[in-house]
């Protein structure tokens, strides 16, 4: 059976497409929920992403060798995320991490965390480390940046920039919602998410996407640390080229009423829409200042100041990662 959030059964509770099938798109009013976000307020469903734990006192050691962050030292508290790459350099997974002192807590994307595992299991060899599916007993909710809601007692807390993720027991999930409210969407999160240009697997990433496409280095790899899977694609583009396509936003003209899915073909708008494809849309929303907007990953080559086509929607670039 298909997970369903207790929380679809709020008022106006509207369920989300894949990939966040399981939770509420939104509650009734997208653009209440966006900017009562953006004002610090509200707690956000992420109750269907996987939960993955590791135990054990080399867990931080081990996993320094397998991801793209570095993380041997990594404090207590500190959070940070970090990719697994394929021996290519073409991305596989997002984690996003914190460790507690004695477990390494991370949350992944719907559907990936059964691959992660496997994969985590196949690399324990001597290491003294325990890799748990944590999902069941626990469920990430996220508060924005800004937010005075105080996390329960004992819970892993991953702060960043964008706000907190909370690792909460599931048995509390209602109830911590009911206290905070109002419950707002995983659509106001996207559109959040795009606007902050931060790129999401299995949107933004193709099987053949690499780090430097997405401005990933940096903020997921960290480029003064040993050996990884991937390694020598990451120093190779970095140090020796450009990588072939880069990450742009888009704004889309808001005098359409549709706006283009994931997949939608980019053009460059003087060559209409039977031009040759230069990219595609991997992400767009309705902004409540913005209006419409996308994330979309082109040709390297595309001038930055080239007026595009998402479909059939005209749209103005704004660059992300330099070309």
């Amino acid at each position: 059976m298909s997970y369903k959030s207790p929380l679809l059964s709020l008022p106006g509770a509207v369920p989300a497409e894949a990939p966040d099938e399981g939770v509420a798109a939104h509650y009734g009013d997208l653009f209440r929920e966006q900017r009562t976000l953006a004002d610090g307020g509200g707690v956000v469903d992420l109750s269907h992403r996987g939960v993955v734990t590791v135990t054990g006192e080399d867990r931080l050691s081990w996993l320094h060798l397998l991801i793209t962050q570095h993380v041997s030292e990594l404090e207590p508290g500190h959070a940070t995320e970090a990719l697994i790459l394929s021996a290519n350099g073409h991305i596989e997974h997002a984690l996003y991490l914190v460790d507690d002192g004695a477990t390494t807590w991370m949350h992944v994307e719907p559907g990936t965390k059964e691959a992660l595992i496997a994969y985590l299991e196949s690399m324990k060899f001597f290491y003294r480390v325990e890799v748990a599916d944590a999902t069941a007993e626990y469920a990430v909710v996220h508060l924005p940046a800004g937010s005075i809601a105080d996390a329960p007692e004992g819970v892993a807390v991953r702060e960043t920039a964008y706000g907190r993720d909370l690792f909460l027991p599931r048995g509390e999930l209602e109830s911590y919602a009911a206290s905070l409210g109002p419950a707002v969407g995983v659509l106001a999160l996207e559109a959040l998410r795009v606007e902050a240009h931060r790129p999401r697997l299995g949107l933004e990433t193709d099987h053949r996407t690499i780090p430097h496409e997405l401005g990933w280095i940096g903020t997921a790899v960290h480029l003064q640390k040993g050996c990884y899977r991937g390694q020598e694609t990451v120093a190779r583009v970095h140090n020796l080229g450009k990588p072939p396509r880069r990450l742009v936003f888009l704004h889309l003209d808001g005098s359409e009423v549709h706006l283009p899915g994931h997949g939608t073909p980019v053009r460059l708008a003087k060559d209409g829409e039977e031009g040759r494809q230069l990219g595609f849309v991997t992400t767009s929303a309705r902004h409540h200042e913005l209006g419409p907007i996308a994330l979309a990953l082109v040709k390297r080559n595309v001038p930055v100041d080239a007026e595009l086509l998402a479909g059939d929607t005209a749209a103005a670039q704004e660059t992300v990662v330099e070309p």
